[in-house]
Formats: structure tokens, C-alpha cells, sequence
């Protein structure tokens, strides 16, 4: 039978009694499917069954999971699907974690937030972790969960069709004005044949609220974008949007998200994060058999973060929106097709995303001296330190694989 030994541990004392003491008087939940029931000892296989108890008797680790402090990059959203999963159902719980998602107020140096104690694992993406690498930051990735298609956004009113229509344009993007928008839309322009002055470019801050800047005009094009978000969200509203992958052209595919810590912080917890990689490897598999199990699953999390925060972080208010939407469309014909709209595409977002979930969590080592070269040759990176920095000081396989 499938048990859940491990609830047992919450009633024992800190000294286990005698094994001979469990064995008269113990009695262990077994989870049978569509029941659970409670059986004595004498009511089971004893002689199949007490060496695996004698060997969790044995071992108290059961007993205290530890603790992993989980640092999103952002609010909780779709692209977390494998650690709500784990979560949710349980895995964590098996593999003796106690795992709490945590999301960023506004912002935060997840680095500093691990060397203060206050988390351990934070989620990043690739590109993020190389340049906080080169400067000097304590960081080291270990596990990839999400790959989606990343590039530069755009509406079919702009009057482009082609990498290099863009040069000279207005670039809405997340750390404007620093260089990393222009060097994403230069390399493309370069990479489609055009010639451009790279000071040319307009530079707006929208934040991560691309199809708002495109929609207010405020720019032409959008980077740092998410294909199974911004595009999708696009394509529902209706406004014909257009996609340069960064794949395609000449500029590294760094939309994807890993997670990190901190050198010291991988040493202290290496078996407990390789246990934390294969519960969302797990997870993962679930979510690519059972998408609407998925999909419920998440949905019930979302609901009862919102309700158990009772705080103003971006996720809950959404929610709490939403919730008062939901209201407003019982008497509201307009509030219930708006609902609508919301509802279909929140379903179009999570089924995109599903296609970004990688059964493989390792990055090569080629991979990311092909990041920090593009780096180094943009300007983001200084080039006297991007050359001499080789990805294994950033970067380790050995939890993943």
C-alpha cells in the first residue's frame, strides 16, 4: 500500500520509544485510494513491514523537513506552475522539504535576501544570473524549469515587418534606460542586414506592462517579452501582434527561467535541492499528463494564497479584482463579458505555458559562454571581466542531472 509514514512523525516523541513499544502500539495512516484508514500493526504484513519502519524509526530526519525559503522573481503566476504543483500535491512534503514560495514586494537583490538568511533558492533567468555573475556576485545556478520563447514585441500598426524596420525606434522595456533594450533590437537589426546607430533608439520604461506601451504608443516595440504571455495577451485583446524570437535573430535565448543560490548555500543544502529538482520534475510530468488537473490544482493554490496573505502583493490584488469583478457580473452584463475575456485568457496563458516546461533541467556550459560572449561584445558586460569568467563558477549540472 502507498503510505504516508512520514505524517507519523509529528506523534512521536524526540526520543523514539523501543521498537518493541511501536510495534504493540503504534498505529499508521495508510492512504488507499478513495479512503484512508487507520490499522494497528497486527492488522498488517508485520514481518514485510518492520524493517522499513525500524528504518525510519531509525532516521528522525522525517520528522523535521527542512526548511527552503523560495524567492519568485516576480508574482506568482503560470511560469511557476512546477513548484505549485510540487507543492500542492505533495511532493515537497514526501522528499522531507517544507517549501515556502515566497513573492518579491516589488523588488529584490535575491542574492542579498540568501546571504541574509532570509531565503535560500531564488528564481532568476539566465541572462540575470550571467550578469550578476560578472560582477562578482555570489551566485550559482542549478536547475532550469521554464523555457519559453523570448524576443521583441509589436502591433500591426507600426509598420513593421522585418528586424530592420525597427531601427531608430522607441524600445519600451524593463531597466530603461540602461543599455540591454538596444542591444537586443540592434543585434536583431544587424542580424536581418540593417545598419543603425545604436544611439538612434528611443528608450521608455513600461516596465513588465509591454502591450500597455505599445497600446499608449508610448513605443513601438517591446522587448524582454514572453511569448506564452504578452503575445498570447495580444492575441486576445485583438491587436494583431507581431514576434522577433531571439533565437532567430543573432540574440541569445536567455527567457528561461532557473533556479539559484549562493555558493555556500548549495554546499549546506546539496541533497535537499536535489530532492527539491525532482519534485518539480515530478511536478512537471503531472502537468503535461493531466493539463486540467494542472490547471485546478493552480487555481485553488492562487485562491487560497490570496485568501491566507491578506496582503497588498500583486498576485492577491489581482485576485481580490478579480473576485470583485466576478461580483459585479451577476447584476453587470458588460462586468460578466469582461470576466469572460479575463477567464479565456487566463486559459490561453496556461496552456502556452505548458509547451514551455523542459523535461530536461541542466544548460550547457556552451550555452553560457555563448550568453556572456554577446554580453561582453553589447557592452553589458565588462570585457575584461566576461572572458575570464567560465560558466562552471556560475553554473553547476550536478543537482539537475
Amino acid at each position: 500500500a502507498a503510505t504516508k509514514v512520514a505524517k507519523l512523525w509529528s506523534r512521536l516523541p524526540a526520543t523514539p520509544p523501543p521498537p518493541a513499544v511501536c510495534v504493540a502500539h503504534l498505529s499508521l495512516e495508510i492512504l488507499l485510494v478513495g479512503s484512508t484508514q487507520t490499522l494497528s500493526l497486527e492488522e498488517m504484513p508485520t514481518a514485510a513491514f518492520l524493517p522499513s519502519l525500524l528504518l525510519l524509526l531509525a532516521d528522525r530526519s522525517y520528522a523535521t523537513p527542512t526548511t527552503i525559503k523560495l524567492g519568485l522573481e516576480w508574482f506568482l503566476n503560470p511560469d511557476h506552475l512546477p513548484l505549485v504543483v510540487a507543492l500542492r500535491e505533495g511532493y515537497f512534503a514526501e522528499a522531507g522539504l517544507d517549501v515556502q514560495l515566497l513573492e518579491p514586494a516589488d523588488h529584490w537583490e535575491a542574492e542579498e535576501e540568501i546571504l541574509a538568511g532570509r531565503l535560500d533558492v531564488a528564481v532568476t533567468e539566465t541572462l540575470h544570473l550571467a550578469q550578476d555573475a560578472a560582477r562578482g556576485k555570489p551566485v550559482i545556478g542549478f536547475s532550469r524549469f521554464l523555457h519559453t520563447d523570448g524576443g521583441v514585441l509589436f502591433l500591426g500598426s507600426s509598420n513593421i515587418s522585418r528586424p530592420s524596420d525597427m531601427c531608430g525606434r522607441t524600445i519600451s522595456y524593463p531597466g530603461s534606460p540602461g543599455i540591454g533594450g538596444p542591444a537586443i533590437v540592434q543585434t536583431m537589426v544587424e542580424a536581418d542586414g540593417g545598419s543603425c546607430d545604436i544611439a538612434s533608439y528611443g528608450k521608455h520604461n513600461g516596465g513588465f506592462y509591454h502591450v500597455k506601451a505599445l497600446q499608449d504608443k508610448a513605443a513601438a516595440v517591446a522587448t524582454l517579452v514572453f511569448y506564452n504571455f504578452e503575445v498570447i495577451e495580444a492575441q486576445q485583446m485583438g491587436l494583431r501582434p507581431g514576434f522577433f524570437s531571439l533565437k532567430e535573430w543573432g540574440v541569445p535565448d536567455f527567457c528561461q527561467l532557473v533556479l539559484f543560490t549562493t555558493p555556500q548555500r548549495l554546499q549546506a543544502l546539496r541533497p535537499q535541492l536535489r530532492q527539491l529538482v525532482l519534485a518539480m520534475r515530478r511536478a512537471t510530468g503531472l502537468i503535461k499528463r493531466e493539463p486540467a488537473r494542472a490547471a485546478r490544482i493552480y487555481e485553488q493554490h492562487v485562491k487560497g494564497s490570496a485568501a491566507a496573505a491578506g496582503t497588498t502583493n500583486r498576485s492577491a490584488l489581482a485576485k481580490v479584482g478579480a473576485a470583485l469583478s466576478g461580483a459585479a457580473a451577476m447584476v453587470n452584463p458588460v462586468a460578466a463579458m469582461r470576466r469572460r475575456k479575463e477567464r479565456k485568457l487566463e486559459a490561453a496563458i496556461f496552456d502556452a505555458t505548458l509547451a514551455a516546461l523542459p523535461n530536461d533541467n541542466s544548460l550547457s556550459g556552451a550555452y553560457f559562454q555563448g550568453l556572456m560572449a554577446w554580453l561582453v561584445k553589447t557592452g553589458q558586460v565588462d570585457a575584461q571581466v566576461g572572458p575570464e569568467l567560465l560558466p562552471e563558477g556560475y553554473w553547476t549540472n550536478d543537482i539537475a542531472l
